[in-house]
Parts: C-alpha cells; structure tokens; sequence
C-alpha cells in the first residue's frame, strides 16, 4: 500500500474530524473533481477516485480505527473484494449517490430505489484523414451531435423555479411492494418510474427528459504513426449519465486516405521507381521522395527488376515505440516503346555482342568436356 496519500490529507481535515466535517469535505472535494465538470481530464479522475476511496474508509468507524492505528497496510482485507479502491464511477455512485443529491436536485443512488447513478453511451465518429497526416500527425476539430444536459433547467427536468417532488406514491423509495402470503415482491414504483420523484412541471425545452440534443466541437489530436482502422479514445466526450453519473467517452475510428506513390507495410513505406535498361546495366545515382523530402540513392550496375534498396530511418514513427521504420525501393525496370534507327542499331549491336558471347561460352563448355571425355 505504499505510496498511497494520507486519506485525512485528501480530503483536508484534521484526525479529529467529525462524520459531518467528514462529509461536507468530501461533497465539497468530489464536486471540484467530478468527471463531468473535468471531461477527458484523467488527473481528475484519479483525484476523483481517491476522495471516495479516502471517505469510504474514513466515514466507516472500524475502518478508520484500524487506520488510525496501523494506516493503509492494516486495511488490508476490508475493502470488500475492492483491493483499497473502488473499481470505477458506477461503484463509487452506487455507495455515495446520496452525496451529490443536493448538486444535482435528485439521489444518484440505487439505495432505496432510487434513480441508479448511470454511466452515459459511449459514441462513434468515422473520421477519413490524409496518408501525412497520419504518418505525422494533427491536431484538428470536429463536431459532433449529441445529447447534453439542459441548461435551461440544469438537468433537473423540472421547469425553471419548480422542483422535482417526492413521489406520492412511494414515497421516495422508488419502489412498490406487493405482498402475497408470506413473499413480498419489490418492483418499480409505477408512478416515479423507480425515481423516486415526479415532475409536475415539465422544463419547456428538454420536457422533462433532462437532456437535449446538440452540436458540440471536440479538439482532437492525432497522434503521429497512426494507421488506418485504428480509434482514439476522448474520455467524457460521450452522452452524459444518468442520475449523476459519468459521462461515456467518444470513440474516433481513422480512415487514411491512400497515397498515389507511398504505401505502408507496418511501420515501413514502400514505393517504386522505374530505371531504363541503361541505368540497370550501368547504374546510376537517383532521386528518390521520401516522407520528409528528398534522397539520392545509388544504383549499383547490374540491378535487376524487383531489387530493393533500404532506406533507413524514413518510415513511419510506431505508436508502441516511438521509433521510425524504413522505407523500402523497389527498382522497375523499363522497356522502352519507341526506339529510334540509331538506338535500335546500338541494341542490335549489343544483342549480336551478347550472342557471341554466349556461344563462345558453350563452345568453351562443350570443348572442355570433350577433353575430358578422350581421357
């Protein structure tokens, strides 16, 4: 349990705190950290989920005796199957729900029925960008359509200077009981829906649905190395929760465009370049793009068509990494169409050359074996 923070440090009160300074801190901390008010703000999150790991020791009287005495180590198998934390905002909500009743106007707890605080829908946006801006990454805008809580009633539904009511029906519980025999069987209560609270007076511009429809922009920044089918992930950018709870994320799947000469094999880049006959047999000395601009490369006399020749260092940065790959060329070879009288002569030239030098070397062949044979 080391390296974990004091629990009375976190939530800023002295040992001798009572259960009320206890939670009017710890209110006054999760508000200021809420995932909600700090989208996507991961520092947050965690701050988040220390303050309730911190009261959920402190507010509990065995708890925080064995604290006071042994700190974090003595806690050690009684944090309910949680390992000292809690595992995620729903777990948090469900214990602490009742805390934030006075931020958002109704209990975000499932205790006693009511409304269950609810992690919001994740989205998905397909988003196509170019084979450079992949390779080296981007920062850009996008807008996105989705649901977002209503400001004009604040997420309560209720219409502006009203509030929610405590169900008639169940009291607030949120739920119904029927009984039959010696069983009782709990439901929903019909009338709230299992809220707990009904509204009489509806908001005029959610009608009481507590959210409404909207375009919002979303920074976005495309890290370099990444390739086509792959998705980022922006926390908290999703549709708001239910009942207080977190928001979902938004989920970014990229399609790259493909380029007209580079093409991508992992971290490499591939392309082709055409060499006359000439250059094959002679070699030469080349130009070649890359990514981040020009290179000369040497052909050495005598390449073939389909050799390669590595680049180094002129791929594409991995994601896993952070090193680049290689570009690799492949060399094709050209025959030309359109011969003139003098470049025809040269080559039949050099065919007859060839054939000669090639039946030279069977007659030297057929003779050498002829010698051995008379042996």
């Amino acid at each position: 349990m080391t390296g974990k923070r004091c629990y009375y440090e976190v939530l800023g009160v002295d040992r001798g705190a009572d259960a009320a300074q206890l939670k009017a801190k710890y209110r006054k901390t999760a508000l200021k950290y809420h995932p909600d008010r700090n989208p996507g703000d991961k520092e947050a999150e965690e701050k988040f989920k220390e303050a309730a790991e911190a009261y959920e020791v402190l507010s509990n009287p065995e708890k925080r005796q064995v604290y006071d005495q042994y700190g974090h180590r003595g806690l050690d198998g009684m944090q309910n199957g949680r390992s000292g934390g809690f595992q995620d905002f729903d777990d948090i909500f469900s214990s602490f729900g009742d805390i934030f009743e006075d931020f958002f106007g109704f209990r975000t707890s499932g205790r006693g029925g009511r409304g269950r605080a609810r992690r919001g829908a994740d989205l998905r946006y397909d988003m196509t960008i170019d084979f450079m801006d992949a390779a080296f990454g981007k920062e850009t805008e996008i807008e996105i359509e989705k649901m977002v809580s209503c400001e004009t009633c604040d997420g309560s539904g209720a219409k502006p200077g009203t509030e929610p009511e405590t169900c008639g029906q169940c009291g607030g519980s949120g739920q119904f009981v029927r009984t039959q025999g010696f069983f009782s069987v709990k439901s929903a209560c019909p009338r709230c829906g299992g809220a707990g609270r009904v509204i009489r007076d509806v908001c005029p511009d959610c009608r009481g649905r507590q959210q409404v429809a909207a375009r919002k922009k979303v920074e976005i920044k495309i890290p370099a190395g990444v390739d086509n089918g792959q998705k980022l992930r922006l926390s908290g950018e999703g549709e708001p929760g239910g009942g207080g709870g977190p928001s979902g994320d938004l989920y970014v799947f990229l399609h790259v465009r493909p380029h007209e000469f580079f093409e991508r094999r992992d971290n490499d880049i591939f392309c082709k370049i055409e060499l006359s006959f000439v250059q094959a047999a002679l070699g030469d000395e080349v130009t070649v793009p890359t990514l981040t601009g020009e290179e000369t490369i040497t052909i050495e006399p005598g390449a073939q068509h389909g050799d390669t020749i590595q680049i180094p260092d002129k791929g594409v940065l991995s994601l896993r990494n952070g090193l680049p790959g290689d570009q690799i060329v492949q060399l094709i070879l050209k025959t030309p169409k359109h011969l003139s009288k003098r470049q025809e002569e040269l080559l039949r030239e050099f065919a007859h050359l060839e054939s000669e030098k090639f039946t030279s070397k069977i007659k030297r062949i057929f003779k050498v074996g002829g010698r051995k044979a008379a042996k």
